[in-house]
């Protein structure tokens, strides 16, 4: 980017902070006032203010940049006051309005398109809005209930659509395209698929719809049922082409011309064959400009990408609302944080599981006894600090199925893991960016630090202490399942080993009970260490359940398991514990990482309050910008280690 140059504007819109603060890192920082034969004028795409900006343009022998919401922009449509993610800047024309090049269509024309890179990020990219079902408006739900699959799909759109006005198609364009449908495909069922601003009452369609569809339905389903999709010029018909549709194309949007769709409209100037990662890579990797609102900086189509996915998840299973049963008053500002930002979040004592309505939760250690509920626990990246301090967490998981540390019967993260047994190369690469940059950084679960002890010569054998009654030890120890067991089997197994006992942070900071005496076996107690560096001084890691054993898989030290961790029974460790019957799977390292960190957790940013990936813990981390525990929570800690209670 090069020197800002101020953007001429003439409408209210540009007042919004979001519009602006991308114009501005885009380089064009807006303001009202005329601009000179060398300045820039910016108009809101063919909105019905655009022509003042155009006249005053014209006047001053200004250019003109015109603007218009990215192919992904947020949860709801603009109009519900939901800023967008990312930003169209186009210097010769707009994309929907074929009667004039656009900077799209240029791309489109005369890029290469062969760039091996950029193809493969395209593939990725579709795999991922299709995997993660995300689409220009993600609050769409992948599991609501389908009409049987063969339908033909029409798709509709809202009246007034600046796309239709640019290609002069009116109401009886569409009825044309109702019929048209219904003549080439005899005796198969129409379903018409309303616009989401329609679905939402924000304005009129232009057909009525033919199966009452839910509103928030998601089209990659929607498409992956239907037999032939027909459309005016909806974004719908250019995600039916990425989904292995030809669609029937009645209007002339930026998809059309490029041999991917049935023009009955053929644009001008459009005659290059395209494949659809080619139309893919033009329209959302080289055209658009995204934005970070994490991070506050214009980034990639993939760290915007991973941004809506973490919206959307949160929006999908938060929406109906959450009662959280028997959780502990300083837990609930951080719940309410995670889980209530959709459709709110209500404390009680107990948690029922109910048929509708809000879905009750409850702290997984607490759930014996109650039935089908979702489980909540802390993440694997969760703070910098113990969470039996009372420091709040950056991380929580949600699990509708069971709980990760518990092996007697599936979790959630199970079958993820299992799931991720094979990757796409755009995830293998994410999961290796993300080991990388955890182990350098020496990030851990609680990233306390600490200093590390002198280390006598010879093989050293890593054994972390736990607290013995966690329900971890409780439910996935099996036999040996207290240090001292663990000691003295790892004794018995390397006779001429140097064993270091780590005690575990929260037994030394007095916040759970547990002995740290007389351990008699170990040949060093590394107290008040920092286990992340002792694991670069250390050739094995003996462990029970303790999450120490993942942190060693992630910086390619060998791990031998007594017990049943989340990570064990996956041929990745060396388990001397019984094997966990539904663990079957073999996925590599790469996989499970993509699985226990980026898949399974929800991630909350302490700086935006908004949700995150997993990319974003990370730097919040690495820079100390995590949020601070209240004097209230402090003031409550100490008490708790006065009286060493949990």
């Amino acid at each position: 980017m090069g020197t800002p140059c101020p953007l001429h504007v003439y409408s209210a819109g540009f007042l919004s902070p979001r519009l602006r603060r991308i114009l501005s890192l885009a380089g064009y920082p807006p303001r009202f006032g005329l601009p000179s034969s060398d300045g820039i004028v910016g108009v809101w795409g063919a909105s019905p203010t655009a022509w003042r900006g155009k006249a005053i343009a014209r006047r001053r022998g200004a250019s003109l940049l015109r603007i218009e919401d990215a192919f992904l922009r947020s949860l709801h449509p603009g109009r519900a006051g939901e800023p967008p993610l990312g930003l169209l800047l186009d210097k010769t024309g707009v994309h929907f309005d074929a009667r004039a090049p656009s900077d799209l269509e240029t791309l489109l024309r005369d890029h290469p398109l062969d760039d091996p890179r950029l193809l493969d990020r395209a593939e990725e990219g579709i795999a991922r809005l299709r995997e993660d079902h995300l689409t220009k408006y993600a609050a769409v739900d992948p599991n609501a209930p389908l009409p049987a699959s063969g339908y033909i799909l029409i798709v509709d759109q809202a009246r007034g659509d600046a796309s239709l006005q640019a290609c002069g198609a009116d109401q009886a364009r569409f009825e044309t395209m109702l019929e048209t449908a219904r003549s080439e495909n005899p005796g198969k069922p129409l379903l018409v698929r309303s616009h989401p601003e329609t679905a939402l009452g924000y304005r009129s369609g232009h057909l009525a719809p033919t199966k009452s569809l839910p509103a928030h339905l998601s089209p990659w389903t929607l498409l992956d049922h239907a037999e032939k999709v027909y459309t005016v010029s909806s974004q719908l018909g250019f995600e039916a082409i990425l989904s292995g549709h030809r669609p029937v194309v009645f209007g002339q949007p930026f998809y059309a011309g490029w041999g991917l769709s049935d023009d009955r409209m053929p644009p001008l100037r459009r005659g290059r064959t395209l494949t659809s990662r080619q139309l893919f890579a033009a329209a959302m990797l080289l055209y658009p400009t995204w934005y970070d609102p994490c991070r506050d900086r214009l980034c990639s189509f993939e760290d915007a990408l991973d941004h809506l996915a973490a919206q959307s998840r949160a929006w999908r299973e938060d929406r109906h609302g959450w009662i959280a049963g028997g959780m502990r008053r300083w837990k609930r500002p951080a719940l309410r944080r995670f889980f209530g930002q959709h459709g709110g979040i209500t404390f009680t004592e107990r948690a029922k599981p109910r048929a509708e309505g809000p879905r009750p939760m409850v702290w997984a250690s607490r759930s014996d006894g109650v039935g089908d509920v979702t489980r909540i626990e802390d993440g694997f990246l969760r703070s910098r600090g113990l969470g039996a301090a009372l420091v709040p967490p950056l991380s929580l998981v949600a699990d509708d199925r069971g709980i990760y540390y518990d092996p007697t019967r599936p979790s959630r993260l199970d079958e993820v893991i299992t799931r991720r047994e094979v990757l796409r190369p755009g995830q293998v690469n994410r999961a290796e960016r993300l080991i990388e940059r955890i182990a350098e950084a020496g990030l851990s679960k609680y990233n306390l630090g600490g200093a590390l002890p002198d280390l006598p010569s010879g093989r050293r054998i890593l054994v972390p202490g736990q607290v013995e009654d966690d329900a971890s030890i409780l439910l996935g120890a099996g036999e040996t399942n207290s240090y001292a067991a663990l000691l003295a089997r790892a004794r018995a197994a390397n006779p001429g080993a140097v064993l270091i006992y780590k005690p575990h942070p929260d037994v030394e900071a007095g916040l759970r009970r547990g002995a740290l005496d007389g351990v008699g076996i170990a040949d060093v107690i590394a107290h008040q260490s920092d286990p992340i560096s002792l694991l670069s001084m250390v050739d094995e890691v003996w462990t029970m359940t303790s999450l120490l054993g993942f942190e060693a898989l992630l910086r390619g030290v060998p791990v031998t398991v007594t017990g049943q961790p989340f990570y064990a029974g996956w041929g990745l460790t060396r388990d001397l514990g019984p094997p966990v019957p539904h663990r079957t799977a073999r996925p590599t390292l790469a996989g499970l990482v993509h699985a226990a960190l980026i898949d399974y957790p929800r991630y909350l940013d302490p700086v935006s309050g908004l949700p995150c990936p997993v990319e974003v813990i990370v730097d919040r981390l690495i820079h100390n910008e995590t949020r601070p525990r209240s004097f209230g929570l402090g003031l409550a800690s100490v008490v708790q280690v006065a009286f060493k209670r949990p």
